[in-house]
């Protein structure tokens, strides 16, 4: 019988079958300490996503009685080590501070080199299939971190994130440039 961890590997490889794909390690940082485990697979431009993809393998093993179990991913426009580290620090954040869909998650500086986005939103993936959303085998829910810029996130607390979802579909925004401005 297949351990957790290969199946959340199995979900993300079945979701996108076509794409070559590297296992990531992050060993900097609280991580390893709290998830021995984790990992991160990496998805090169494909079929399903023309960007890299990457998924976080192991958040799900995080315990917290305030929110569901989730795995992460982000798409970013460059191949990159500093994804295996994002999702490493959200992973931690998580297990502090117990995430859920519409959350959002100062980084502290921009998530690219370049970018005006300096905080996630944890969002469900819209921008793909449904059957991304749900690692089935072990209930986990899988999120998008969507990269926002403060006055963003300022934005959402003042207006509602359906308010920010508007201003999203408005200008058609894709969420993964580096360079794009904010919507409010």
């Amino acid at each position: 019988m297949a351990s957790e961890i290969e199946n959340i590997i199995q979900h993300f490889k079945t979701f996108f079958e076509g794409h070559d794909f590297e296992l990531m390690t992050w060993n900097k940082g609280p991580i390893k300490d709290i998830i021995p485990e984790f990992q991160v697979i990496k998805f090169s431009p494909g079929k399903r996503c023309d960007q890299w993809v990457y998924c976080s393998v192991g958040a799900s093993k995080i315990n917290n009685e305030i929110s569901d179990r989730y795995e992460f991913f982000v798409v970013s426009p460059v191949d990159t080590k500093r994804m295996v580290q994002m999702l490493a620090m959200v992973t931690y954040f998580h297990s502090q501070h117990g995430l859920e869909y519409t959350n959002t998650v100062p980084i502290g500086e921009p998530w690219l080199e370049g970018a005006l986005c300096d905080n996630w939103l944890v969002s469900l993936p819209y921008s793909f299939d449904q059957s991304l959303e749900l690692i089935p085998i072990n209930r986990t829910r899988v999120a998008c971190l969507i990269p926002i810029s403060s006055s963003e996130r300022e934005y959402i607390a003042e207006n509602g994130l359906e308010a920010l979802e508007q201003q999203f579909d408005k200008v058609k925004l894709k969420y993964w440039e580096v360079n794009r401005d904010s919507v409010v």
